[in-house]
């Protein structure tokens, strides 16, 4: 049930802009910094410009991978530490997982030879001496420009993890329309799908809050209206920008109530059937709505305002966004058998994210 009594924050600077490069001189100065991105050709290109207006960065990260693991932090050897201990402030340029990258090293990676001594620090009172990130997402979707915590995996062991601190939330976001002009089609749909999960999930929390819903109810419109459009006019502007609007608002969203219960069905499911997160997070919705449903009074009223006055129907219609969209809603059209899918929901309930959903 939705508390009475709430605290909403974000410390997160959100700058929208047209030209990310020097509205990033602004906020990087004279200071060493670093940056982190992908290795692909026009990250390579950016991260040329990025140098050719701020002077040689001193840490440089281009060889980011999707879903950070731990055995690329603690492969990096001893040269590349000292240089990262350098940078005052990270430029991370690229989707969640390299944002979520820079987090880490943002936290004093540079001080620890393992990087789960990092996971086990508890309390959330301790001052970190972290680096001020300047987070420039390049998709639209994971939110992460705008929240505290980094998902850091080990598949060694099949587990995930996340590294959590307020004083990991970026010091600036600074959201270009521009660089996601030009996204693959795959990547539009499942990073716009892992907003509207964010979303979702804010709202069938147990951590939210009249402003958190605000920022859900808002992005869910968005997106249910905009992605359809999108995915058949990819190269239309005024679409890409309405994407960024929401995985920002839907960031803010999930920023003060985490994730819920179809978050944590995904972990396995990425790990063990090789889905993309964005598509994992978001093909369960449907079901975790209808269980959702009649939980909670608030709840109800806010899915209302998203999906009208009758939610059976409402959740009918989000299948039915899903599928026109090419997403199946059947676990076994990824090669999930049903015992093994049920096995993966009744460990949800009970997992860390599990627990956040209203009706668990």
């Amino acid at each position: 049930m939705a508390k009475r009594e709430f605290t909403f924050f974000n410390p997160t600077k959100l700058v929208f802009c047209p030209d990310y490069l020097e509205t990033l001189r602004c906020h990087v100065g004279t200071r060493d910094y670093g940056i982190v991105t992908y290795p692909d050709a026009f990250f390579s290109d950016a991260v040329d410009q990025i140098q050719g207006i701020l002077g040689k960065a001193v840490f440089v990260a281009t060889d980011i991978t999707p879903n950070p693991d731990f055995s690329y932090f603690n492969a990096l050897d001893e040269e590349r530490r000292r240089d990262l201990a350098k940078a005052k402030a990270l430029v991370a340029l690229g989707g969640g997982s390299v944002i979520d990258t820079a987090k880490v090293f943002a936290a004093g990676l540079e001080d620890l030879p393992e990087i789960r001594d990092l996971l086990g620090f508890a309390s959330q009172s301790q001052v970190l001496h972290s680096k001020d990130i300047i987070a420039i997402p390049t998709t639209a979707g994971t939110g992460s420009e705008v929240t505290s915590w980094a998902t850091v995996w080990d598949s060694e062991s099949g587990r995930k993890f996340s590294l959590s601190h307020p004083d990991l939330y970026p010091k600036v976001a600074i959201l270009d329309p521009s660089l996601t002009y030009k996204l693959p089609p795959r990547i539009t749909l499942a990073s716009g799908l892992d907003a509207l999960s964010h979303a979702l999930e804010s709202v069938w929390n147990i951590n939210a809050n009249p402003i958190s819903s605000n920022y859900a109810v808002r992005a869910s419109r968005i997106i249910i209206e905009t992605l359809p459009s999108l995915m058949n006019n990819p190269e239309n502007a005024q679409l890409r920008q309405m994407m960024l609007r929401a995985a920002v608002f839907s960031g803010l969203a999930f920023s003060n109530t985490k994730t819920a219960l179809a978050h944590n069905i995904s972990y396995p499911v990425s790990l063990n059937h090789n889905l993309e997160h964005g598509i994992a997070c978001s093909f369960t919705l449907p079901l975790v709505m209808r269980r959702a449903i009649g939980s909670d009074t608030v709840c109800d009223e806010t899915l209302r305002e998203i999906f009208g006055n009758d939610l059976h129907n409402g959740a009918d219609q989000l299948e039915e966004f899903l599928c026109d969209l090419t997403i199946s809603t059947d676990p076994d059209d990824y090669g999930i058998p049903a015992t093994t899918f049920k096995t993966y929901l009744d460990d949800a309930l009970k997992g860390e994210r599990g627990r956040n959903f209203i009706a668990a």
